[in-house]
């Protein structure tokens, strides 16, 4: 059974993909790291950013084990600068 996904991006993730936000259907149920491994497939540079991103599902934090289910919304939060 395939799932559909919307995944916000922030900072490195939304300048790579020059939009907000991306639509991504899996095949199947699938945890946080194994879309991040997707995204960063088809993004190769933001690798770099990978151990210190941090997860929402649903305005929730979570962990990279999270399973994903049909119609979640999930979030890359990398490490910002400002000032």
């Amino acid at each position: 059974m395939s799932i559909t996904v919307t995944i916000k991006l922030f900072a490195a993730y939304q300048e790579a993909y020059e939009k907000p936000e991306l639509k991504r259907v899996f095949d199947k149920s699938i945890t946080v790291d194994e879309a991040l491994t997707e995204i960063l497939k088809e993004k190769p540079e933001l690798e770099k950013w990978r151990e210190v991103t941090r997860f929402g599902v649903n305005l929730d934090f979570v962990s990279e084990d999270t399973v994903l289910n049909d119609g979640d919304e999930l979030v890359f939060i990398p490490p910002v600068s400002g000032g």
